[in-house]
């Protein structure tokens, strides 16, 4: 039985509606939240294994914006790309033909991997008037608090990709490891919350298309940051950090918003690198205030 959403409420009362986008490389499943006719829309790109759905808490949060949010190709509804090839210049190159047919003009937020990609994309010339990025991924993975564990990570997408096909999918989807990944990450000690976090991994960590495209984007996952597209970027930039992060250590988050020409940094405490679950409230002033809405 699925765990009990402390935002269902709230997010309850904001309408959404399922569509689908035929671009040149995917049939984008995305999800539009909110009023059409609301004043800003922000298209917002979610983070590595999961799908649209880990950002509804923070959508729940701003019901007076118009939200965007496909599944990343290979996850999710989103089947993986034609080509076959899932590195940042096709994710970047793939949210910037989505956004310019289906959210012209929107504000961009991406979180941690999805802040690669939506970084990757605005550097490149996605138009967008502002970047919002949500426990941006700020320096190398490997050289995080965490860089042993993400080696360990780095060794299981690897086997995984070296068994035969079935026992490295099934050992990819083993809901013992996906629980371990979730235990890592949640750092909030409320136990509804945690049941919640636990929840969402459990249902939305194992949608990936298949296993050569999931470690495609793992590996970019821990090939890139955001410090790479951070100078090119001249729109004002929001950066949501969390002081707990041990993906990207605040000390790194702070040393990338001085790279960017435009940037602002909103430091919450109290989270690791789930904002968007623990604390989305506080995201969401942080975004109504950079964004006067």
């Amino acid at each position: 039985m699925p765990a009990s959403s402390p935002y269902d409420a709230l997010l309850a009362r904001i309408p959404v509606a399922r569509r689908a986008h035929d671009g040149a490389q995917a049939r984008t499943a995305y999800w539009e939240y909110g009023d059409a006719a609301a004043p800003v829309t922000i298209l917002a790109v979610h983070g590595f294994r999961g799908d649209h759905h880990g950002l509804e808490p923070v959508v729940a949060h701003l019901p007076g914006v118009r939200w965007i949010m496909p599944d990343l190709p290979g996850f999710g509804e989103t089947p993986a790309l034609a080509s076959g090839v899932h590195d940042l210049a096709a994710y970047a190159a793939w949210l910037r033909e989505f956004a310019a047919a289906v959210a012209p003009g929107a504000v961009v937020l991406g979180h941690s991997f999805g802040s690669i990609v939506a970084a990757g994309a605005v550097a490149d010339g996605l138009d967008t008037p502002r970047l919002i990025l949500v426990n941006p991924i700020g320096a190398p993975a490997l050289e995080g608090p965490r860089g042993v564990l993400t080696r360990l990570a780095v060794a299981y997408y690897a086997a995984s990709a070296w068994l035969p096909r079935r026992l490295g999918s099934w050992l990819l989807r083993s809901r013992a490891i996906v629980r371990v990944m979730s235990i890592v990450m949640a750092y909030t000690r409320d136990r509804t919350l945690r049941r919640f976090i636990h929840d969402q991994h459990d249902r939305y960590f194992s949608l990936f298309s298949d296993r050569d495209t999931l470690r495609q984007a793992f590996v970019t996952s821990v090939a890139n940051d955001v410090r790479a597209s951070a100078p090119r970027i001249a729109q004002p930039t929001l950066l949501i950090a969390a002081v707990q992060d041990d993906i990207t250590p605040i000390a790194a988050e702070r040393r990338l918003a001085t790279l960017f020409p435009d940037a602002r940094l909103v430091e919450i405490d109290g989270v690791g690198h789930l904002i968007h679950y623990e604390k989305p409230a506080e995201a969401a002033d942080a975004i109504r205030d950079f964004l006067d809405v």
